[in-house]
């Protein structure tokens, strides 16, 4: 039997406020929360969050990237600045369409894309 992918882990410092920055910023749906572990899902993605055992989650450095597709890219940077993102460079306008790389709470890299 092959093996099938389950979910992408992240440590985070505080589980519920990330809860909030994915569920609000990103509409992912909660399937389960904890003040050490969540579950969230966006289709078929499933982001599983667990607190970390040190306070030393991330310190800009690198991670996993998360790529997301959205419809309006200024509007959530805006939401996602709002729940605590920085944004890491500006925002880039592609023959493509726009593209921007966001630090999440505890400093994980997100991808966004706006497509032309």
């Amino acid at each position: 039997m092959a093996a099938s992918f389950r979910w992408i882990l992240q440590l985070h410092k505080d589980v519920p406020k990330a809860v909030r920055f994915y569920s609000q910023g990103l509409d992912f749906t909660v399937n389960v929360c904890t003040l050490r572990w969540a579950e969230l899902q966006s289709g078929p993605l499933k982001l599983a969050l667990m607190q970390s055992p040190n306070d030393n989650v991330m310190q800009k450095g690198y991670s996993s990237l998360l790529s997301f597709t959205v419809t309006d890219i200024n509007s959530t940077v805006t939401k996602l600045m709002a729940l605590g993102a920085e944004l890491d460079g500006p925002i880039k306008y592609e023959v493509h369409g726009k593209v921007a790389s966001v630090r999440c709470i505890d400093g994980h890299l997100l991808g966004l894309y706006e497509p032309a």
